[in-house]
Formats: structure tokens, sequence, C-alpha cells
């Protein structure tokens, strides 16, 4: 059986920290590291005068930047000093991924230096099951947090003056994840994010063939997410074209990100017309991927499907 890589990245003060611990627990995962392990290791092989971005903060590595005069925005700045401090630990935790995959040990990996698009998780997809998430809270909840860390240890004092560099990363993390399809969790409640965390670990998916125009697309989504399922992708089937037409979607299992985004549909004339034109050339009919905890709920979603007349054809129901 392939080892379990997961990787939780955010910027300073989102929780990751307690998610990590907590999710380690639940799946008997005896190796859990912090990347800022790592990057003290690294601190000592690379010294400061070649790399000073690494001796300073995520949230203040831009400080260090001898190219600071020609970046022409406060936020890029910020940027790309986390990219550059980020950039030296990378290599190092994609060396200790390879030590856990020949070892066959599962491993947990927290930290800010996790950024989706710079570090390379292809070159493991064969021997290993990966899985990557950033997470987020809301700009109160995170100020709350930093807060509240600072009390509690009596330290943290630093980051507080920082945090408006801390959330130009969050967002910037954020960017990255949809960018490269790596799922965001917003962490406000610890509970939901473990919950939503071990449905991507555990669950299972069949690509379902739909027959519906646009105006069911709310009573599709009541009807995955009631089972705790989501949508990963669309496919549309359209006459004369070799392959469908494929997109990805991410985040389905927010309610509100998924919600937001049928109001967009039905608020904005241009992208209504648009999918309308779309489901039509495909004569209504399209497939997902719908994914689900477990196999019974997989099911439960599929049959309700059919019952309100939105499967097309369940003997094209595949893995």
């Amino acid at each position: 059986m392939k080892p379990y890589v997961i990787l939780i990245g955010s910027a300073s003060g989102i929780g990751k920290s307690t998610i990590a611990y907590e999710l380690s627990k639940k799946l008997n995962i005896k190796y859990l590291l912090e990347t800022d392990f790592i990057r003290e290791v690294v601190r000592g092989v690379i010294g400061s005068d070649y790399a000073p971005a690494l001796h300073k903060s995520s949230y203040n590595a831009y400080t260090s930047l001898k190219t600071a005069n020609i970046i022409d925005s406060e936020n890029k700045l910020i940027e790309v000093g986390f990219e550059e401090h980020a950039s030296f630990v990378i290599p190092a935790i994609e060396k200790v991924i390879k030590r856990s995959i020949k070892d066959n040990n599962s491993l947990i990996i927290e930290g800010v230096h996790l950024v989706p698009g710079l570090i390379n998780l292809k070159q493991f997809a064969n021997d290993a099951n990966i899985y990557f998430f950033i997470l987020t809270v809301d700009k109160d909840i995170h100020q709350q947090r930093f807060i509240k860390r600072a009390m509690e240890l009596k330290r943290g004092g630093t980051q507080l003056d920082y945090f408006k560099e801390n959330r130009i990363i969050n967002d910037y993390l954020i960017n990255q994840a949809k960018y490269n399809n790596v799922p965001v969790i917003n962490n406000e409640d610890k509970d939901l994010t473990l919950k939503k965390m071990l449905h991507y670990i555990n669950d299972v998916s069949k690509e379902v063939f739909l027959k519906h125009s646009i105006d069911d697309l709310e009573l599709e989504r009541e009807i995955v997410l009631k089972h705790d399922g989501r949508i990963t992708d669309i496919s549309y089937y359209i006459p004369n074209f070799k392959e469908p037409l494929k997109r990805t979607i991410i985040n389905y299992d927010n309610p509100s990100y998924s919600k937001n985004f049928i109001e967009k549909i039905n608020t904005d004339p241009k992208i209504k017309e648009s999918l309308e034109e779309l489901y039509h050339l495909s004569n209504n009919i399209h497939s997902h991927h719908i994914s689900a905890p477990d196999e019974t709920s997989l099911n439960k979603i599929i049959m309700e499907l059919k019952e309100k007349g939105l499967l097309y054809d369940e003997n094209l129901i595949r893995r």
C-alpha cells in the first residue's frame, strides 16, 4: 500500500498546526513535521550573505530584496519576498518527502513554505497518495487568533506588527491554490475543517451523466451537498467535437462558494446566455465526477438524481 503524504499550507496564524495534529491522530500518522524546522536546517547550510530572504521570516522577507526598487506595488513586493524565502526551503521539503516514500512511511507536513505551484508533487504521484490543502480564515478571525496566541505564549507581537503582510500572503496562497487546483478550506471551525479534509482523503468517486437545463443547477447542488458530496469537474459533449469540453470545479463542497456561483449565473445575463448556449449545443447532456466520503453517500446522491429526473443514463455511470 502506498504511503500518504499530506501537505497543509497557510499564512501564519490560520491554525494549520492544530489541524495537522488532529489529522495525524485521526489517520494514525506518526510522522508530523513543520516546515519551520526544515527551514532552520537549511539556514545552517545556506548563509545569510547568499540568501538574505531565507534568514528573514516569511512575512518580512521582502525587506531583504535587492530588487525592491523595481517592483511597482507593495503587494507584489511582499509576494516576491515570500516566494524567494519559500524557494530555499522547498527543495529540502521535497527531499524529506522522497525519503518518507522510500521508507514507506506516511507523513504530514505543515507550514507556510508549502506553496502550490512551487513545490513539485508530480514526481511523487506514482509512489504515494498525495494530498495538498491550503487553509484560510477571514480577516477578523485571523487577527483574533494572532492576538490570542500572543497572549497565551507571551510572544507573537512581531507577527501582529506584520499582520497586513500575513493577509497578503494568505491571499497569494489562495490564488496559487486555485490556479493549481489545490483545495482551499476555510478553517473557521476545526471539526468542519477536518471533516472536509477527510472527505478528500477518503472519498469515492464516479462519473455520472446528467441531462437538465441550467434552471436545475440549484436542485443538483442541493442533492449533492445534502449527502456531503462534491462535484470536481464538468464535461460537455458537443456533436462533431472529438473530445468533450471539460472544466475543473474547485470548492464545490463550500456551500457559500457554490451558491454564489449559481447566483452569479442568475444575475449576470451574459454569463447565463453563454452557459445556456453551451447547454443547448450539448443537448443539456453533461457529466460530472461526483465524490462523496463513502460508497453509501455516493449511491444516495446518484439515486436522488435519478428520482428527480436529472440522471441521463445510469448505464453510463463509471469509476
